[in-house]
């Protein structure tokens, strides 16, 4: 089952993630990494999430901006870590899901 998690913000979200084993951070000159998958969990990183915004078709300029909603957002199968259910939300229409 997904478990859609939406944090209040990023600096949380990586903090959690970093908490559980998920973020590596960086070390000297190797940049951190996401453990995105195993046998056990799946991991998506949506982050910020946007809705609207109005664009000119032939230039791609953004005229009207669009609308950023509310958190940082973390798809997620598997055990649920420690201190993570109170993130859990339960949207009527995912922005983006795992494949079936």
């Amino acid at each position: 089952m997904t478990n859609y998690l939406r944090f209040p913000d990023e600096t949380t979200g990586m903090a959690a993630l970093t908490d559980a084993g998920l973020y590596v951070e960086p070390i000297g000159n190797n940049p951190g990494y996401f453990r995105q998958a195993d046998h056990d969990f799946a991991l998506d990183v949506v982050g910020v999430i946007t809705e609207g915004g109005v664009y000119d078709q032939e230039t791609g300029e953004e005229l009207v901006a669009p609308t950023v909603l509310p958190g940082w957002h973390v798809n997620y199968i598997g055990t649920m870590p420690v201190g993570w259910d109170q993130y859990v939300v339960t949207p009527e229409a995912p922005y983006r899901v795992f494949a079936s």
